[in-house]
């Protein structure tokens, strides 16, 4: 393995990596600062950006800075299905017991274990639909009701919307009017420019015990150029590279490793 060779303590460029290890970027704050306000306020937040941009990870990260006993999240990775299949994901994520596939009697369930976990005063309650993308139309303008308690007066629990630009397209459909009002904060994750993609590849080698100049400084341009800024496949050209650089056994990783790395790649 490239780990053992390079002597690096652990995987550098995985997409599970904890939280503590990642590069504080500007997306990620920007979405942290946002799920603050939307917590506070309670209502809906929608991030939207390319896949491969960094999204899922700023989530992850932004809802790990909470302690369980302040903030319960409720995440969900959304589907074309219906939203029988989406009020049944939320109930799982509520513990509740599903006994009924009606829609109307699993959206009053929900409701009534929500206005119980707030009066129980378990603290603040947010549920993230990741992918969200994905969604039905007709899922996105009936998901209002969910939100609607004490005649409309009442935000009991914020919703986080994540998803492909797409989402912005959904939204704006007539239909999805009555959603799209809720919307109190939306943030938009971009790819990363060259100088962040440095520091990005530079730090996740020292995450692995690495202080060394590994990646010569036209294989990270090399790299930004092949990812277009994108995290996930920026990862997958630095791993790929690597395997490149041990084969050869050297020990820089050279632009022709990674140029070798993005014929591997769809």
């Amino acid at each position: 393995m490239y780990t053992e060779y390079f002597g690096m303590k652990k995987e550098p460029f995985v997409n599970d990596i904890l939280t503590k290890d990642l590069l504080m970027l500007p997306g990620t704050l920007g979405t942290k600062n946002r799920m603050d306000y939307v917590l506070r306020n309670g209502g809906i937040m929608v991030i939207t950006g390319d896949v491969g941009v960094g999204k899922t990870t700023s989530l992850r990260w932004s809802l790990e800075q909470y302690h369980k006993s302040e903030v319960h999240n409720i995440y969900i990775t959304a589907t074309t299905g219906s939203s029988s299949e989406l009020y049944k994901q939320i109930c799982w994520g509520l513990n509740m017991e599903i006994k009924t596939s009606s829609v109307s009697l699993l959206l009053k369930n929900i409701r009534n274990a929500i206005e119980e976990f707030i009066n129980q005063k378990r603290g603040k309650l947010v549920i993230v639909l990741d992918e969200a993308s994905l969604l039905r139309t007709e899922v996105l303008s009936e998901l209002h009701t969910l939100t609607q308690f004490k005649y409309d007066s009442a935000n009991l629990f914020s919703l986080i919307l994540a998803g492909q630009n797409s989402l912005l397209d959904k939204l704006s459909y007539r239909t999805s009017v009555p959603l799209a009002s809720r919307v109190i904060t939306r943030s938009h994750l971009t790819a990363l420019d060259r100088d962040q993609m440095s520091d990005y590849i530079k730090h996740h080698l020292k995450v692995s015990g690495i202080k060394s100049n590994l990646f010569s400084e036209n294989s990270i341009t090399a790299i930004y150029q092949g990812s277009g800024g994108l995290l996930r496949r920026a990862n997958s050209l630095a791993r790929g590279s690597l395997i490149g650089c041990m084969i050869d056994k050297e020990n820089v990783v050279t632009d022709e490793h990674v140029r070798k790395a993005v014929t591997e790649l769809i």
